[in-house]
């Protein structure tokens, strides 16, 4: 699969891969579809969340 010549980020690439087609498989849904899923769904709204809340707790900490 990966093949950038580091072999840790490799290994670490094609473990993540074959973790998303194993798991995509499971769900009955494409690889496609868990990517999109993971990367344009979840990631973005998790990295909201986090953001507010980081922003609550400065305001929260100033008074």
């Amino acid at each position: 699969m990966a093949n950038s010549g580091i072999y840790w980020i490799d290994l670490v690439y094609d473990f993540c891969v074959k973790l998303l087609i194993d798991t995509a498989d499971f769900l009955g849904i494409t690889y496609e579809e868990i990517n999109v899923w993971l990367f344009v769904v979840f990631w973005p709204l998790l990295s909201l969340v986090l953001f507010a809340e980081v922003i609550r707790l400065r305001i929260k900490k100033d008074h």
